[in-house]
């Protein structure tokens, strides 16, 4: 059967298989979302570090009454100046691998008539009441967490054995007093 000049070719659906393909491409972005939600195994996460890096050293060298510029100079430039609150700097320094957080500190400063006047926040300098910097040959915080506990576990065993000390005590006491009432009477 041919075709005559005044006819058309018969058509032919463009998408032979439309059901198909739409289920595909549906299957295709539902793959996609869920690699990106869930990580694609094997990749690296780089260790993210932002802000200021702030440390008890640093901090130590404040002093009550230095200046903004002076406390800029040790500190560096905030991490947010509160524009409702001149006199507030925050520095905050984040340590972060992927969406997890490994660590986060913070130091707020205050000044009044550009004076520093108090510090706030994981780091507190000696001058505003903080610890004091340890001295050379000191042991770490962690050996003395665990010298005290030991110390605390040898007083309550001593406290226990004076405890049954005084009971045996008292167990001998009345049969003392109970011989010495039976000799008598």
């Amino acid at each position: 059967m041919g075709f005559s000049s005044g006819m058309m070719p018969p058509q032919q659906p463009k998408w032979k298989f439309y059901p198909m393909r739409i289920l595909l491409i549906a299957f295709a972005i539902t793959c996609i979302s869920a690699c990106t939600a869930v990580g694609f195994p094997g990749v690296y996460r780089i260790d993210v570090e932002q802000g200021n890096i702030v440390t008890q050293e640093l901090a130590d060298q404040l002093q009550p009454g230095m200046s903004r510029r002076q406390v800029r100079f040790i500190l560096g430039t905030p991490m947010v100046e509160d524009s409702f609150n001149r006199d507030r700097w925050d520095y905050i320094y984040t340590r972060r691998n992927g969406l997890e957080v490994l660590a986060e500190d913070r130091l707020t400063v205050f000044f009044e008539a550009d004076s520093l006047t108090s510090v706030i926040g994981d780091y507190i300098p000696e001058a505003f009441g903080g610890p004091s910097p340890a001295e050379p040959g000191t042991e770490p915080l962690e050996e003395t967490i665990e010298e005290e506990t030991a110390e605390e576990d040898t007083t309550e065993e001593e406290t226990a054995e004076e405890e049954t000390g005084e009971e045996e005590e008292t167990a001998e006491e009345e049969t003392i007093e109970e011989e010495e009432t039976a000799e008598g009477g």
